[in-house]
């Protein structure tokens, strides 16, 4: 495969940021306004406790880019619908780690199977890319994200 210049590289990049979040946009948009969505929120925060678990509220704020104070609303909020634990640091008394519930992990994967049947149809319905295209983007993230190609997606448990 040719190397792209940097300058294309970096611009190709740019663009892909840009994209990624306008999609996660649509597809919230899209899948928005049933009476049983998880706020984007606490959707955000399933995931990055999904991805670091068991993990304190101290990494999951620097992790979030937010305060402390914030974070711990955030994982108080998600306690009390049952989607998270919180429990004693086995090495440090003062912070609790955080864990998803079975309920958690269920609303997690349902509602990315929600959006992955959003990005599914979009793809069905476009005449110029398919499954092999699909495939590829999502060898190039893997690889970005440091996750082999062999490895089971992380988000469809």
């Amino acid at each position: 495969m040719r190397q792209a210049p940097a300058a294309r590289v970096e611009e190709l990049s740019a663009e892909l940021m840009v994209l990624v979040g306008r999609l996660s946009r649509v597809v919230t948009r899209q899948i928005g306004g049933a009476a049983d969505e998880v706020p984007t929120a606490a959707l955000r925060l399933l995931s990055q406790v999904d991805e670091l678990e068991p993990v304190t509220v101290s990494a999951l704020a620097a992790a979030d880019r937010c305060s402390q104070p914030t974070m711990s609303a955030g994982v108080a909020s998600l306690v009390e619908r049952g989607w998270a634990v919180k429990a004693p640091h086995p090495d440090d008394a003062r912070s609790s780690l955080v864990r998803l519930t079975a309920d958690g992990r269920s609303v997690l994967a349902d509602t990315r199977c929600r959006r992955a049947a959003v990005i599914a149809d979009r793809l069905g319905a476009d005449p110029l890319h398919g499954a092999d295209d699909l495939a590829v983007a999502v060898a190039v993230l893997r690889g970005l994200l440091g996750h082999p190609d062999d490895d089971p997606p992380p988000t469809l448990r």
